[in-house]
């Protein structure tokens, strides 16, 4: 039976709704960034945006349905929402890519904090 978010831990929760806000984060930003074009719609840019936000809506989903690869999977995330808070960093200092940006590293961080307590996976009762 699929976890509900209703009966994840508080811990789960957080981070599926860092990822949630990454994910939609960088599907926004990857539109601000093609209209805006030059450095901002670089190509390794605007793939590690999309890279971000799939691999933040899988994880998500994961989590949300208790899978036993979830873990597996915020570790990963956690790399990726890291390497795009720094592309986005190095790419643009406008109040779209800061945002990005720090959503990003929220993601990451929840997400990493997931895979420290993978030893301890339980969903609430």
């Amino acid at each position: 039976m699929a976890a509900s978010l209703y009966s994840l831990s508080e811990d789960v929760r957080r981070c599926v709704q860092a990822c949630a806000d990454c994910h939609q984060y960088c599907i926004e930003t990857i539109v601000h960034c093609r209209q805006h074009g030059g450095a901002y719609a670089e190509a390794g840019h605007l793939r590690l945006l999309l890279d971000c936000a799939e691999i933040c809506q899988t994880t998500t989903d994961y989590m949300l349905r208790g899978s036993d690869l979830a873990t597996a999977l915020c570790r990963i995330c956690a790399e990726i929402a890291e390497r795009c808070a720094v592309s986005c960093d190095r790419v643009g200092d406008d109040r779209q890519t800061r945002a990005c940006a720090e959503a990003c590293r929220r993601c990451s961080l929840l997400c990493r904090e997931i895979t420290r307590r993978a030893e301890n996976w339980i969903f609430a009762a």
